[in-house]
Formats: C-alpha cells, sequence, structure tokens
C-alpha cells in the first residue's frame, strides 16, 4: 500500500496515507501525509512473537502455529474459526471514525486494503468513491457462488488434501460466509438503509475498481463482472541498495559457496524453526556448495548454532535488496515473495502453511518459476535435490517471467488505477 502511495504521489495525486501509527514510518519513506487510524486488533508490524499483542492475540497465534504442525486443512480450519470470532469487530468505532475522518479530509476517493472488511463496509455505507487493494492471491475476492475465503481455489500437487477434510474445511467456510454476509446486511440496513446491498461480505468491493498486486495469470478463476480489474504483476518499489553489513556479509559467502539461497518464510511463519533448521541443515548438504542466508525471526537464538562460514541467521533481511544477488529463494508462498521473485527472475521453493499461501504454490508449480513441496514432511535429505532442480531446471526459465507476462509494477498500477477513478465519476 504504501509503495502505491509513493507511485500515486509521483503522478502528482495528494496522498493520505491512514494507518495504524506503528506504521507511521511507511508514510514517511513514501513522501506522503500519515493520518492515525486503527481498524484492527492485531499488530503486525514485524516479527509476530515479538510485537506486542493483546494476550487473546497472543493466545489465537499459538494456537495458529501449533495447527501448522498438523497440515493444511487443521491450519485452514483454525483460521476459519478464528475468522468467524473476530468478524466485524467493532464495526461502529470503524464507521465513526472514517466518517470523521472523511468530514476532515474530503479525499476525491480512497484505496482500501481487500482484508479490511470493516472499512470497506464503512465506505460502502458512507455511499463514498473507493478503489479496492487485494494484498494477496486475487481469490481472496470470491470469483463465484462456489468459491469461498478461506479454501483454496486448486491446490499444489504435494498438498493436495483428503476430500473429507477438504469437504469438512469448505463446509466451515460457507457458514462463515453466511454469518459474515448476515452482519454486513444488519449493519447496511441500520447505518445506510438507501446504500446498496453490500451482497456477500467477502466479496464486496469497489464498484469502480479492483487491484490485485499479482500477475494475471491465465489459468486463475474468472472474478465477477462489475469494476475494472487491474492486474499491477507487483508491488515492487525502487529497491534500495544494499547497505550495513549485507555487502560484506554477500562476499564472503560467495567466497565460500558456489550458490546463495534466502530463506525467508514470513512473519508469522519464521516461528516454524524446526523447518527453518530442515532447509538450513539440508542445503549446506547440497552437491552444489550453497550458502544461506535465513530470516530466523524471533527464533535467531534458537537458530544461532548453524550460522557460520556459509550461513548467516539474522531476525529480518532487506529481502527486496537481496533478491537480486541470490540463486534461489525458499519462502512460504506469501504474495509479495512470489511477485518478487518473478521480479528478479528467482527461482523458489515454496513451503505453505496457510491462508493463501497454498494457492500461490499452485501458481508458482504451474507457471513453472518453482516447486512446492509439504513443509511439514520435508526432510533435510530432501532439500539438496530441489534446489538442484530450482538451480539447472527452473532457473534458466526465470527471465521470460522478469521481463515478460505480468511484469506492470506500481507506476502501471498508479496510472489504471487513476484512470480507472477518474472514469468512474466526477471528483466532489
Amino acid at each position: 500500500m504504501a509503495v502505491l502511495a509513493s507511485a500515486l504521489r509521483d503522478r502528482g495525486t495528494e496522498v493520505h496515507f491512514a494507518c495504524s501509527e506503528a506504521f507511521e514510518d511507511l508514510a514517511v519513506r513514501a513522501g506522503v501525509r500519515f493520518v492515525p487510524l486503527t481498524v484492527t486488533r492485531n499488530a503486525n508490524t514485524g516479527v509476530a512473537e515479538t510485537t506486542e499483542q493483546e494476550s487473546a492475540e497472543t493466545a489465537r497465534l499459538a494456537e495458529f502455529l501449533e495447527a501448522t504442525r498438523f497440515g493444511a486443512v487443521p491450519a485452514l480450519t483454525v483460521q476459519a474459526r478464528h475468522r468467524r470470532a473476530d468478524m466485524l469487530a467493532d464495526p461502529d468505532t470503524v464507521f465513526e471514525s472514517l466518517r470523521a475522518l472523511d468530514e476532515r479530509w474530503r479525499p476525491d476517493w480512497y484505496v482500501v486494503d481487500q482484508l479490511s472488511y470493516a472499512v470497506t463496509l464503512a465506505l460502502h455505507c458512507l455511499r463514498v468513491r473507493f478503489a479496492s487493494f487485494c494484498p494477496g492471491h486475487p481469490t481472496y475476492v470470491p470469483a463465484g457462488p462456489g468459491s469461498w475465503f478461506g479454501v483454496p481455489y486448486d491446490w499444489p500437487a504435494a498438498l493436495r488434501p483428503d476430500p473429507r477434510r477438504l469437504a469438512g474445511l469448505t463446509a466451515v467456510a460457507r457458514e462463515n460466509d453466511r454469518a459474515f454476509t448476515a452482519l454486513f446486511e444488519a449493519f447496511a440496513r441500520d447505518r445506510a438503509p438507501h446504500a446498496p446491498h453490500p451482497g456477500r461480505a467477502f466479496a464486496l468491493t469497489s464498484p469502480h475498481a479492483v487491484l490485485y498486486s499479482y500477475p494475471q495469470l491465465s489459468w486463475l478463476p474468472v472474478p465477477p463482472e462489475g469494476p475494472e480489474r487491474v492486474y499491477a504483476g507487483h508491488m515492487v518499489g525502487l529497491t534500495q541498495p544494499l547497505d550495513g553489513e549485507w555487502p560484506g556479509r554477500l562476499r564472503r559467502l560467495r567466497g565460500t559457496a558456489d550458490r546463495v539461497v534466502l530463506i525467508a518464510l514470513g512473519t508469522f511463519l519464521s516461528a516454524r524453526d524446526d523447518v527453518l533448521r530442515a532447509v538450513v541443515s539440508g542445503a549446506l548438504g547440497s552437491t552444489s556448495r550453497t550458502a544461506v542466508i535465513v530470516a530466523a525471526g524471533g527464533r535467531t537464538a534458537a537458530l544461532a548454532d548453524l550460522a557460520g562460514d556459509r550461513v548467516v541467521v539474522a531476525p529480518s533481511v532487506p529481502q527486496q535488496a537481496l533478491l537480486p544477488h541470490v540463486d534461489a529463494m525458499v519462502h512460504h508462498g506469501g504474495a509479495n515473495s512470489f511477485t518478487e521473485c518473478l521480479h528478479s527472475g528467482v527461482p523458489a521453493l515454496v513451503l505453505p502453511f496457510s491462508s493463501d499461501q497454498f494457492a500461490v504454490a499452485r501458481d508458482v508449480e504451474r507457471a513453472g518459476v518453482g516447486l512446492a513441496r509439504d513443509p511439514n514432511a520435508l526432510a533435510p535429505g530432501d532439500v539438496p535435490a530441489v534446489l538442484d532442480t530450482l538451480y539447472e531446471t527452473v532457473g534458466p526459465s526465470m527471465k521470460r517471467w522478469s521481463r515478460g507476462p505480468g511484469e506492470g509494477g506500481p507506476d502501471y498500477a498508479a496510472a489504471r488505477l487513476l484512470g480507472a477513478m477518474s472514469r468512474s465519476g466526477p471528483a466532489r
């Protein structure tokens, strides 16, 4: 969102970046005005385990991480249950906050994160113009009556679930859809009886434009007709050069190995240090001399024994800046990691745990830009063959992706979004 804000600013738009104070630095770096706005209890501001959370949120995180150890369906089922408990938390406060913000700043239009459902509902009820930004897999906007938020549209070969277990997950997701939609309908009747019917809650978007930070892959489910659909390909801004100790670390690693692999499982999943350890140990046994950079989050101390001439263990890494300097990446199937690897031409091993990661992993597999494996079944001995395939088979085919289909970026997205919103009606 901050990269998009910067791109809109560069095109002469006055931008106000409304978010939690924990993210104020993003507005500063984007060169736009910061406006404080808190719409969620969950503080996802860095390494999740070390972020200050309410005790209930901490317990939910621990339950979720434990569920990932039992596979895809248990993890997704826990997420669905948590989603049910958190549906439309405090919509009245969000509505009043947005109404006050709108009265003060009077913006011509808004861009809202698709996962900020209470904000989307508030803007819908306030009858103001907005565009929707989908930060993850495009199926975060359900494509039709048979697709459900929280159930992957397709699965990578290594993680296809038992049909009976999948049916159970689908039933939970379907009930969430019904309950969430009922909450939206009740709120809209009370706050904006003359507004258009909101319809399915998870599918409610701008009627004008939906921006996906994702390539327009030919096999993706076709979204419903209505708003203009913009596929940005990625949201990689101008990558800053490596600074601090990183250039020296890379030189040292290159002096001891033929290949360098970056391992990063994201904000929450770096807590799965068992998986990180398995991948690092396996990479060191590759037939090609391989060095490793691993983002260990709150488990840096637990993995400190792995550090050495061929291994850098750090709490966090400058991922976008590092990608042009590595030969492969291991990630969790986050949409940003996927699109950043495409942009940099880096093949990936994807180890999905939850959320939209299984759908992303399937796209990686189908596009031929990486391999997907079950993180709970991956043994150190499996890693060398996977990396050799990435180096020798997948890597050479990556150039067409880094300079071809899906390549758009934030400036392209800003231009298309400005055009779509200008066509949607006059500014107020």
